[in-house]
């Protein structure tokens, strides 16, 4: 699903390109019909943007001669803003991103002036954004989608494929979208289960929008629900530890995806869940402050086997 805005700016585009395409030409590129073409011409006229037409053979549209665009005026920091989101885009894990991506970059650089068009040029050629790797691919036609339901607060109804294979449908109330660790989720308001919820995209086959709209509450944070869930999940076996370092701290060398962090004392308490102890004990061997494990008692055994395992490497000669 396009939005329409986009097809117009497209047209846009190919007439300031070619300076002159037929009908069936510019709706083939925009993937419409001829009745919805006029529509989009219309929308630039309306814009103040001079568009003629010409019957017969030869006939097609054309910008009026002489009419330009004024040219995009960036300053440093904006031209660095932009040249960092395009860089940041190609780790986002979205399918078929790499050709919009340069022809993004090329109509930017024609744009701008010549200084900022080196210093574009130059960013863009030599620097690397280390992202977290795409772990999905992501259909940006439902980044769309959700993107703008999110904005006009409009409800969608989407197919969902969990980690079990089950597939449920789903009404929701979109509140925003996460990219994390290699992943796009959209966050939100589920009516199928009456409470928050939050859907990776890549686990979605098909949504679509409603009619019915909804209001988003102005104090939930995507994010932080996101971390909440995944440290929430009901995995295998509970598990608490007290750690004597402040919470920032905590959060930082174990992830906030690890469980739930709570202030205590002079310390900070972490409530968690996992399927495998022996996985948690290697994330609280290589911590740099103190702890104490509170339960269960297997986390102590699972630690001192890591304890005796590096004792063994560290003596091997």
């Amino acid at each position: 699903m396009v939005n329409p805005t986009v097809r117009v700016l497209t047209l846009l585009e190919l007439l300031q390109t070619h300076r002159h395409m037929n009908g069936r030409e510019l709706a083939e590129r925009l993937g419409v019909d001829r009745r919805t073409l006029r529509r989009y011409i219309q929308a630039l006229e309306e814009l103040g943007i001079p568009v003629t037409s010409e019957r017969g053979r030869q006939g097609g549209y054309r910008l009026m001669p002489g009419f330009k665009l004024p040219p995009l005026m960036f300053s440093s920091e904006e031209a660095l803003a932009v040249s960092l989101g395009l860089l940041a885009a190609q780790g986002l894990g979205i399918a078929d991103t790499t050709p919009a991506l340069e022809t993004a970059q090329t109509k930017l650089e024609r744009v701008m002036p010549a200084r900022l068009k080196e210093q574009a040029h130059a960013l863009s050629e030599s620097a690397r954004l280390e992202l977290p790797p795409p772990q999905a691919p992501c259909d940006e036609r439902l980044l769309i989608l959700f993107a703008t339901a999110t904005q006009a607060r409009q409800r969608a109804r989407l197919a969902y494929r969990d980690d079990r294979a089950q597939h449920s449908d789903r009404v929701l109330n979109p509140y925003g979208l996460v990219y994390r660790e290699g992943r796009w989720y959209v966050s939100g308001w589920c009516h199928l289960r009456r409470d928050l919820r939050s859907f990776r995209l890549d686990r979605i086959t098909e949504a679509t929008l409603l009619e019915a709209s909804f209001e988003r509450p102005t104090d939930f944070d995507p994010a932080e629900h996101l971390t909440q869930s995944i440290a929430s999940l009901p995995r295998a076996t509970a598990v608490s530890v007290r750690l004597y370092s402040d919470l920032a701290s905590a959060i930082a060398e174990l992830g906030s995806s690890i469980g739930v962090f709570t202030p205590e004392g002079n310390g900070v308490m972490l409530h968690a869940r996992t399927d495998c102890l022996t996985w948690f004990a290697r994330q609280l061997a290589h911590q740099p402050f103190d702890f104490e494990i509170i339960d269960p008692p297997g986390l102590r055994a699972a630690l001192s086997e890591q304890a005796a395992r590096l004792q063994r490497l560290a003596a091997e000669k």
